[in-house]
């Protein structure tokens, strides 16, 4: 039998979407072939602090055991708890060594499932870079990219994609002079608007603001967040998702359309609300459905990605596609959008972890210069 790849499993992580990193890295762990991987559970505890191995799996089995979750084939999908539930992972108690061995030197390949920053924002995969190990996704600078909605709506502003009306409010400007701020918002845009922290993700701390007490309130809460608050025009339209795979030459999945039982698409309408659908494939006409595909890749391609990212656009009733925001590390739950919209494109969720491994493998050996062998078209 061929010599099994060691995979460590990144997942935890001080961000507020901790929970949501545990629910993926569950999916994860329990569809590595242990015919082909030797998996190693690596845990980031929100204290910052490493776990590796049996301790990482058993912090992770504690964690998600108050939402009825177990490791292994026959793993549910639960509701993450809130945010500032307990069920973190425990601290490492001086075993910070341990988790940070796994990741250079240890492992042939790092899986990480860190959702928002620290994790999937450039600062992992900085240190991924650092010890020269292959890891699945995005690099530095696509990431750190992609986490920061500003410096990516930018991107995608100079590759010509089209995109909301959007203005950046610095927290320290909001605070000084609150006044000017709204009356400046509401001239632009009017309502209702969109208003977010620039570096976050699972709609944490975003708001629709339908007058000026709702703006004011918007604005104070994604302050606490971020430094840098992002205002954007609203776009009455259905959200729509397409997922992307590969590295230098990536392809699209069928498009997927999320309709939310809340007023959009929230933390908590992603996470607990039962009602939100998930409509795969998106009922769109075949030529809007390949204008999503199409801009999907190019807004991949303008972030310099590598590996899987999920695109977030809108459609509008007269079929206009904007491209609303690229997620780096979506989730990945074997409900999340990012793996099921794959699934419908003919990958399974067990497929897809293999072919991000490969594609990990192949993006560290192409940087070093190394040959690489043609990779395998994805079946469309």
């Amino acid at each position: 039998m061929a010599e099994r790849l060691r995979v460590a499993v990144l997942f935890g992580g001080r961000s507020g979407e901790h929970e949501v990193s545990l629910l993926s890295a569950q999916s994860v762990l329990a569809v590595l072939d242990p015919a082909k991987y030797e998996v190693v559970p690596v845990g980031i505890g929100k204290d910052g602090r490493w776990l590796a191995g049996t301790p990482a799996l058993a912090a992770l089995r504690a964690a998600l055991v108050g939402q009825q979750a177990l490791i292994g084939p026959a793993a549910t999908t639960p509701r993450p708890p809130a945010l500032s539930a307990p069920g973190q992972l425990a601290p490492a108690h001086g075993a910070a060594d341990d988790g940070l061995a796994w990741l250079g030197g240890r492992a042939d390949v790092v899986f990480p499932i860190l959702h928002g920053p620290y994790g999937e924002d450039g600062t992992v995969q900085g240190l991924l870079e650092l010890v020269d190990v292959p890891y699945v996704g995005c690099g530095v600078a696509a990431s750190a990219v992609g986490m920061d909605k500003v410096l990516m709506k930018r991107l995608l502003r100079d590759a010509a994609l089209p995109i909301p009306d959007f203005v950046v409010v610095q927290r320290h400007a909001w605070r000084r002079e609150p006044a000017r701020v709204l009356s400046d918002l509401e001239a632009r845009f009017g309502y209702p608007c969109f208003v977010k922290p620039a570096n976050l993700g699972s709609s944490v701390g975003v708001s629709k603001a339908y007058d000026r007490a709702d703006l004011a309130r918007a604005l104070d809460l994604a302050a606490q967040y971020d430094r840098k608050l992002v205002v954007e025009e609203f776009i009455a339209g259905r959200e729509v998702e397409c997922s992307v795979l590969g590295n230098d030459e990536p392809c699209a999945s069928v498009p997927g359309e999320i309709i939310p039982a809340r007023d959009f698409y929230d933390y908590d309408a992603k996470y607990r609300d039962d009602e939100t659908r998930l409509v795969i494939p998106a009922n769109l006409g075949p030529e809007v459905a390949q204008r999503v595909r199409t801009h999907a890749v190019e807004a991949f391609r303008a972030l310099d990605c590598a590996g899987m990212a999920r695109v977030d656009f809108f459609v509008t009733p007269d079929d206009r596609v904007y491209v609303n925001e690229v997620n780096t590390i979506p989730g990945f739950t074997s409900m999340s959008m990012y793996p099921k919209l794959w699934e419908a494109s003919g990958l399974s969720y067990a497929a897809l972890v293999d072919r991000l491994i490969a594609l990990a493998i192949e993006r560290h050996r192409d940087r070093a210069g190394q040959p690489i062998a043609p990779a395998a078209p994805v079946a469309q």
